[in-house]
Formats: C-alpha cells, structure tokens, sequence
C-alpha cells in the first residue's frame, strides 16, 4: 500500500525556496545613507526583541524612581526592625537564663548566684564588611563574630552604605535613637561596632584622587593627595561627629572602628555588583594589576592612619588595624573589595580577641 504525502509535506517549501525567501533583499538603501528615523527602524527590526521575545519595559521617570526608592526604604524599614526584635528576644532569654560557657557571677560571701554574667550588649553599624548579603556565604564579620562571642549583635549595617549617608540626617537619628534609648533588652550599649570609609576611598570616586599612570613615578605620587585629603576629610568628620553623638549621649559605651585590609583591584565583582577598583586603574591607563594594588595599599594605609590618629585622641575608641591579615593573593578575597569566607573569619577572630581584652568574663 502507497501511503498519501501528508498534508503537511505538501505544504512544506522546498528548503532553497525558504532560503530565498528569508534573505534580505539587496537594494541601494541597504548600504547608503540613512536617517536617524530609518537606522532607529533597522536597528528595531535586526534586535532580537523582533523575533518573538518579548520584554516588559518600564518607562523611567522621576515618580517612577522615587517609587522605587521608597519600596526599598520601607523594605530596609521592615529588615532592620526584624533584627531589632530578634535580637530584643534573644538576649533577654540570655540575660535571664545566663550565657552558657561564662562564668557566673560571684557574691561578696563568694556564693555565685543561679544567673551567669552579665552578657556583652553590642551594636553595629557600617557596611558590607558587616553585612555581606551574599545566599549561602555566611554573612561578613558581625555574623562570624557573634558565634565566638557567644551573644547576639544587633547589626544595623547594609551593604554599599557610606560614611558621608552613616553620619546624614537620617542615619544619624537611627545612632541618636540608639545611643539614646540604650539596649532594647534593657539598659545601655556596651560596645558599638562601625565600618565605614571603604565605599568612600576605594569605589568609584577613587578616579578623582587617581592620576594618569606614568612609569617614571612611584606609586605614592600616582595619587593627587590634595584631593584625597579632602575626601579623608569628609571622612573624618563623620567619624568624629559619631564620636561626638557617644560622648554625649552614652558615654560609657566604648567604640571600636577597624581597618579595611589591602584589597585586590582584579576585577572581580559579586552578584552584578562591582568592580569598584579595577575601572579606575584602566581609565587612568595603568598597565599591571600589581601597579594598581601598589596605588591601593597606599590609600588603605592612610586611611588606617587617620582612624589610628581617632584613638589616639579620643576615650573609649579602639582601632583595630587589621591591615595584613589576608595574603596578597586573589585566593584570600571572595572579590575586590570583600575577603573569602577564611578571612572575614580572620578579622572576626580580630574582633573577638579586642573585644575580650576589652570586657573580660562577658564574652566567650
């Protein structure tokens, strides 16, 4: 038996008549001048959103940015009065029960009472070094810290945040509010934490302290220092005016700041974030990533230099230096500006070290 061609075979076009009848048509507009309307239209009709795909766009406006903008306002609103009342929680069971592992309290007479010691009350405030919200890596130093601490931290911190927005209005009244009321668990903070000052060194704004590279310089004059100082300034200032709302306002609560370590300008960026380093260094034409890391570690360390000058000059200020800890080698870093799971594990052992000497019996 014979079977029938299929409908479908017999409407099928020969594969030369479909590649005839796919192939553009060539005529003199296809190669000459066009206007701005025609290469708009031929740019339109050869993208692939014209063959099928298809893409919702949203058109940009002032009302739609600030509506944005608010959505991740509130968002962070909600974010940080979770971790308020998560940590309120779980401290106040530990300051009833007692911090397993601390030594419990002695009397006068010697008897030690049924409570263990006082836990450490502590907040934080700063950026992605503090809070690195990277799925599945284990957060930056804050998380680390508080498992060898053995007491929470209410960590304020997000990431990509700077000193200049820390000290604004707005931040501002989250520190006044903070070192007003005290511990939400109950009376005054202990220590508070800070991180700030890598996102206004070393991100972009760096290409304006950077200069065009030259081989016959040393690295310290690639960097035009005037304008890095003031930039440092700025810094500063809100440093001091963080100093400033403590000595006012909670006294007894002792500060400690640390040092970023000398980070590796590579390239490499995390979650379509970054680099923050590497651009800078090819716009201002420099040849080697050892050239630009030289550039780098000098601004690191002045920047260590002014927070060092802050406790020298102020009570109840430590400065953990923390620069050197991490190998000068891309395997110590997750990118250019945040260390790998071993080193923010390397500077929350830092921490917890000072912190220790710091307050004796009340951490682990």
């Amino acid at each position: 038996m014979v079977k029938k061609p299929s409908r479908r075979a017999k409407s099928a076009p020969p594969k030369s008549r479909l590649r005839k009848a796919t192939r553009p048509r060539k005529s003199g507009a296809a190669t000459g001048p066009v206007t701005l309307a025609q290469a708009r239209a031929l740019a339109q009709v050869r993208a692939p959103l014209a063959r099928g795909v298809k893409v919702a766009l949203v058109a940009t406006s002032p009302a739609t940015v600030g509506l944005e903008r608010r959505k991740l306002e509130l968002k962070q609103e909600q974010e940080r009065r979770k971790r308020i009342k998560e940590y309120t929680t779980t401290l106040a069971i530990m300051k009833k029960r007692g911090v397993k592992g601390l030594a419990p309290k002695t009397t006068k007479s010697g008897r030690a009472p049924r409570s263990a010691a006082t836990p450490l009350q502590v907040f934080a405030e700063g950026d992605s070094w503090f809070d690195y919200p990277v799925p599945f890596f284990g957060g930056g130093v804050i998380s680390r810290l508080e498992d060898k601490l053995g007491v929470p931290i209410l960590n304020l911190a997000k990431a990509g945040d700077e000193v200049r927005y820390m000290l604004g209005v707005k931040e501002r009244q989250l520190l006044i509010e903070q070192f007003t009321k005290g511990c939400p668990a109950g009376g005054s903070w202990d220590a508070m934490l800070f991180s700030g000052g890598g996102n206004d060194i070393v991100d972009n704004p760096m290409v304006l302290w950077i200069r065009n590279f030259n081989a016959t310089l040393p690295p310290a004059a690639l960097i035009h220092q005037a304008r890095l100082d003031a930039a440092l300034a700025l810094v500063r200032a809100g440093y001091e005016d963080l100093i400033g709302l403590r000595d006012s306002l909670s006294p007894q609560t002792h500060l400690f700041f640390h040092g970023y370590d000398f980070a590796m300008p590579d390239g490499r960026g995390i979650c379509h974030l970054g680099p923050w380093l590497k651009p800078t260094f090819d716009l201002r034409g420099f040849p080697t990533q050892a050239s630009a890391f030289a550039v780098t570690k000098i601004l690191l360390q002045q920047f260590a230099a002014m927070l060092q000058s802050l406790e020298s000059s102020h009570v109840k200020v430590t400065f953990i230096n923390g620069q050197g800890t991490l190998a000068p080698r891309p395997g110590s870093w997750h990118n250019e500006l945040h260390p790998a799971k071993s080193g923010f594990n390397a500077f929350a052992t830092l921490f917890h070290e000072t912190l220790k000497t710091a307050f004796p019996n009340r951490v682990l």
